[in-house]
């Protein structure tokens, strides 16, 4: 059985009810003449019982079926009603000893008052629940740009902005946070020989190898091509230099197969290791760079 939506539920209980009010004062009491009807107060009255009605069914058309919508739309649908009955009081006259009326005119008032109140406050709940919501989606779009496009670490921007970071950390905590960079060797000889499509596969194997060798609290970042650096906080330089040669060794142990010829493509790296917290994020990655530099310089190329 197919569900009958809120607004229509809605609108023909409001019309029930104008009805039923309208059929009451036709039974209790006498059609005014036209000569002492207050057109005045027909238009301002009337013209509020639209109003009112139009933003009734605007509500119902433009939000979702929910609790919000039902104690907004309850809301208006009372002050709807009581301005219709008012709006009928214009023309129609009802005996003194009639006291309901002014219950009908009056009453529905207050309680639509209440729930627009109930309404507006779960509306305000709802719009700053939204509105967290699209600033976490903000955010994650962001930091998204600031992503590698071909393996998921963060880039080089990405790396100097978590870098600030972390040494403003480090000063606080008064801990040594180190740098480790890590070089492939020879990377553009993968790339002549076996294509640039089996390079990016080597990259992304790479990657994984390193984030699994390396701990939780550690950022791994693709500074350009074939570079890596990772963030070690709370980490000394000994440490770091144990953690630099794991690293090389795993890459170095690293058995991949090329796809196309089933040949193992031997890798190697180079390491460089910094220290520092009191540095600027660019003063220390360029000393990393500097000192990885003075490494490849000493590296003695080895055939694939």
């Amino acid at each position: 059985m197919k569900k009958i939506p809120l607004s229509v539920t809605l609108l023909s209980n409001l019309a029930l009810f104008s009805l039923c009010g309208l059929g009451l004062y036709c039974l209790v009491g006498d059609i005014k003449p036209w000569g002492i009807v207050k057109w005045l107060d027909v238009f301002a009255e009337g013209g509020t019982t639209l109003l009112a009605l139009f933003w009734l069914v605007l509500l119902m058309r433009s939000r979702p079926a929910g609790r919000v919508t039902l104690l907004l739309a309850l809301g208006l649908s009372c002050f709807v009603f009581s301005w219709w009955m008012d709006f009928l009081d214009e023309f129609i006259k009802v005996p003194g000893t009639i006291f309901w009326d002014n219950w009908l005119e009056s009453l529905p008032i207050p309680i639509g008052l209440v729930l627009l109140t109930f309404g507006i406050y779960h509306w305000h709940k709802e719009e700053l629940a939204i509105s967290a919501q699209m600033v976490k989606r903000e955010r994650v779009f962001r930091e998204h740009r600031l992503f590698d496009a071909l393996i998921p670490l963060g880039s080089a921007n990405y790396l100097r902005e978590q870098l600030k970071l972390a040494l403003k950390e480090a000063r606080i905590e008064e801990q040594p946070l180190s740098l480790v960079a890590i070089d492939i060797d020879n990377f553009s000889e993968i790339n002549l020989l076996f294509g640039h499509q089996e390079g990016d596969e080597v990259l992304q194997s790479i990657t994984q190898l390193l984030l699994l060798n390396l701990r939780g609290q550690d950022l791994l970042c693709r500074l350009a091509g074939d570079r890596f650096i990772a963030v070690l906080p709370n980490t000394n330089e000994r440490d770091a230099e144990v953690i630099a040669l794991e690293l090389k060794n795993a890459i170095t142990n690293l058995a991949y197969k090329s796809a196309l010829l089933g040949k193992r493509i031997q890798l190697s790296a180079s390491t460089a290791v910094t220290v520092g917290m009191q540095e600027e994020a660019n003063t220390l990655i360029k000393t990393l760079n500097s000192k990885l530099g003075l490494v490849k310089h000493d590296f003695m190329t080895v055939p694939i």
